[in-house]
C-alpha cells in the first residue's frame, strides 16, 4: 500500500510553495520522519519529512514546479520488495521501449493519435489544475487556462507558462468589466556573443522573489521617509566591558548589542505608538504589544524572525531568543511561527561595516531602524572636542501614519536610552 506525500500546511496566509529539492530518488530507501523533500515558501524553507517507511515509488511535483497545499508531491511504497519489483518492470518496460519493433510501434501510435486529435480538432485534455501562482496570474490578465500550454507535470500550467504566454501576446478573453492593461513582462535584451558565452542564468528562488516582490510593494504603497540621528556607545559599551562575564555565566548567552537596542525600541514604542501601528484600508491598527523583527542576512537571502512580547522580556531573555533565531535562520531552520506577526523591525547594517543606509520598510509595518557600525568621531562634549564612539541611526517610516514629529521624538527616545542605559532599567 502506498503512502501519499503532500504539502503539509504552511502557516498563515501561506498558500503555495515552490519544490527547491528532492533529497531522494525513485526507488530510494526512506526511514520514517526522513526529510524527503525541500519547500520554498514566501517566508522559509520547509523540509517534509517521510510518514512512513519504504521506498520513494513516485515523484509527481519536480524541482522549481509550484505547488499549493495538500497538492500531491509523490509517493512511498511499502517495503522494499515492492519498489525492486516496480523498478525491475520498468527496467523491462524501458528495454521494450527500445527495441526497434517497440519504437515502430510506438511512434506509428504516436502518429495516429495525433491525426485523430488533429482532425477533431482536438486539444490535449489537462489532468491536473493549473498551479495556484499561475492560477492568479491568469485571472488578473483575463485569459483562458486554454490559451496557455503547460509544461508541469501531467500538463500542469505553471507561473513561468503564463508568464511565457504574455510574453507572446496572448489575446485576453473579453471581460465584463472593464479592466486595466496589463505591465508588459520585461524583456532582457540579448547579451553579445562574447558576453554571453561568460554569463550564467540561475533560477531565482521563492525567497528571493518574495524579497524582491515585498521590497517593491513597500516601495510603490508606503510613504516611505527616511530620519537619522546619530548615538554616542560609550555608556553602552562601558557596561557591557563591565557585566560581559557575569552576564554570560549567569545567563549562558554573551551581552551584545541587539538587547540595548530592542529594549530602547520597545520603550519607545510606548511612548510613540503610531510607529507600532499599520494601515488596514481606511483604519489604523495600533499594536498593543511589541513582537520585534530582527533582520538577519542568510545564504538564501536576508530573512526577518520574530522577538515575540520584546517588551515584556528582560535584556537577557532578549539576547536568548535572538541567538536562538540566528542559529535556526543560518542552519535554514525557521518555522514559519518564528516569521509572523512583527510589529517593528530592525536592521543592523553595522555588522558588514555600513556607515550609514535607509532601510526599507518590512511591510505593513509603520517602521524600521537602521543601525550602523560604531566609529570613533570627534564631537563637542561640554564646549570640549573628545573622541567619542558614534553610530548613526536611520528611522524608515511610513509617513501616511507617523507624522515627522513623531519620527523624530521616537528617534531621540531611542537615542536617549542608549546613551543613559540606566533609563532602561527604571522604565524611563
Amino acid at each position: 500500500m502506498a503512502t501519499e506525500i503532500r504539502v503539509p500546511t504552511l502557516g498563515e496566509s501561506v498558500t503555495e510553495a515552490t519544490i527547491g529539492k528532492w533529497f531522494k530518488k525513485v526507488g530510494d530507501a526512506i526511514a520514517v520522519d526522513e526529510p524527503l523533500v525541500e519547500l520554498e515558501t514566501d517566508k522559509v524553507t520547509v523540509e517534509v519529512p517521510a510518514a512512513a517507511a519504504g521506498t520513494l515509488g513516485e515523484i509527481v511535483a519536480k524541482e522549481g514546479e509550484t505547488v499549493g497545499v495538500g497538492a500531491l508531491l509523490g509517493s512511498i511504497s511499502a517495503g522494499g520488495a515492492a519498489a525492486a519489483t516496480a523498478s525491475k518492470q520498468e527496467t523491462k518496460a524501458v528495454a521494450q521501449a527500445s527495441s526497434p519493433d517497440a519504437a515502430h510501434t510506438t511512434k506509428q501510435a504516436a502518429a495516429e493519435t495525433a491525426k485523430i486529435a488533429g482532425d477533431a480538432g482536438a486539444v490535449e485534455p489537462r489532468t491536473m489544475p493549473p498551479a495556484p501562482a499561475a492560477a492568479k496570474l491568469i485571472a488578473e490578465h483575463n485569459l483562458s487556462v486554454d490559451q496557455v500550454s503547460g509544461s508541469g507535470k501531467r500538463g500542469q500550467v505553471l507561473k513561468g507558462d503564463v508568464l511565457d504566454a504574455i510574453s507572446k501576446g496572448a489575446p485576453s478573453q473579453p471581460a465584463e468589466m472593464p479592466k486595466a492593461a496589463p505591465a508588459p513582462v520585461a524583456v532582457r535584451a540579448p547579451s553579445s556573443g562574447d558576453d554571453a558565452s561568460r554569463e550564467e542564468r540561475v533560477r531565482m528562488t521563492k525567497l528571493r522573489q518574495t524579497i524582491a516582490r515585498r521590497l517593491k510593494e513597500a516601495q510603490s504603497t508606503a510613504a516611505m521617509l527616511t530620519t537619522f540621528n546619530e548615538v554616542d556607545m560609550s555608556a553602552v559599551m562601558a557596561l557591557r566591558t563591565k557585566y560581559k562575564d557575569i552576564f554570560e555565566k549567569k545567563h549562558g548567552v554573551k551581552l551584545g548589542f541587539m538587547g540595548f537596542f530592542t529594549k530602547a525600541v520597545t520603550h519607545a514604542l510606548k511612548e510613540i505608538p503610531s510607529v507600532n501601528a499599520e494601515i488596514d484600508g481606511t483604519d489604523i491598527i495600533f499594536k498593543n504589544y511589541a513582537h520585534i523583527g530582527v533582520a538577519v542576512g542568510t545564504e538564501k537571502g536576508l530573512v526577518v524572525p520574530v522577538v515575540r512580547d520584546a517588551d515584556q522580556m528582560s535584556i537577557a531573555e532578549i539576547e536568548k531568543d535572538i541567538g536562538r533565531l540566528g542559529i535556526a535562520a543560518r542552519d535554514g531552520k525557521l518555522s514559519v511561527a518564528d516569521m509572523q506577526g512583527g510589529t517593528f523591525t530592525i536592521s543592523n547594517g553595522g555588522v558588514y561595516g555600513s556607515l550609514m543606509s535607509t532601510p526599507i520598510l518590512n511591510a505593513p509595518q509603520s517602521g524600521i531602524l537602521g543601525m550602523h557600525k560604531i566609529q570613533d568621531r570627534p564631537v563637542v562634549v561640554g564646549g570640549q572636542i573628545v573622541i567619542r564612539p558614534m553610530m548613526y541611526l536611520a528611522l524608515s517610516y511610513d509617513h501616511r501614519i507617523v507624522d515627522g514629529k513623531e519620527a523624530v521624538t521616537f528617534l531621540v527616545r531611542v537615542k536617549d536610552s542608549l546613551e543613559d542605559p540606566e533609563r532602561l532599567v527604571l522604565d524611563l
